[in-house]
């Protein structure tokens, strides 16, 4: 249909002639209310956009001296993270002479990523990037997403559960037995 008769019937019907494809030989146009389309295809974006997944990365520091409670803290925050579905990037920072023990850092870095095995993975290995060591953990697909169904607080199990966490002794990190030495008279 030549373009001047398609413009004509757009316009007696009270719509506009809109150029679908013009790379086609011949261009394919088509007879809409152009702000309609456009309307809905801005609807469609936005409803394409509320059922996307954002990831975000989260990131906890450590330091090489971290001592046995805020390990376990920050630990149990990136099981958190991702439990929610984020990533959790893991940052080793190194101050003076901290630098050359790299394989302290290394050792808690291993140690980190098999407390967090049955919750996450190891995206990127542990690397030096300056004077800090990174290491990526993702969770692990999307039964990561829900909490792991536990015992009801106030339940028998629950309390065994409890008795048993206390009764666990706690794991030595590199430099708590220094502290411990200096600490005795």
């Amino acid at each position: 249909m030549p373009p001047e008769l398609a413009l004509s019937k757009a316009i007696e019907a009270g719509f506009d002639l809109v150029e679908i494809s013009p790379e086609a030989r011949p261009p394919v146009c088509r007879i809409m209310d152009y702000g309609k389309f456009k309307y809905q295809q801005k609807k469609k974006s936005a409803e394409a956009r509320k059922h996307q997944a954002v990831t975000t990365i989260k990131e906890i520091k450590f330091r090489p001296k971290i001592e046995a409670h805020d390990y376990k803290f920050k630990v149990e925050r990136i099981r958190q993270f991702l439990n929610e579905g984020h990533k959790a990037k893991v940052t080793m920072m190194f101050r003076g002479r901290e630098i050359t023990h790299q394989d302290i850092a290394k050792r808690i870095m291993d140690r980190i990523a098999t407390d967090l095995k049955e919750t996450g993975v190891v995206e990127q290995m542990p690397r030096l990037d300056g004077r800090n060591m990174t290491m990526v953990v993702s969770p692990v697909g999307k039964a990561a997403a829900r909490p792991a169904p536990g015992p009801a607080v106030g339940s028998v199990e629950h309390a065994e559960a409890e008795t048993k966490n206390q009764a666990r002794s706690p794991q030595t990190l590199p430099g708590d037995r220094q502290r411990q030495d200096q600490s005795r008279p």
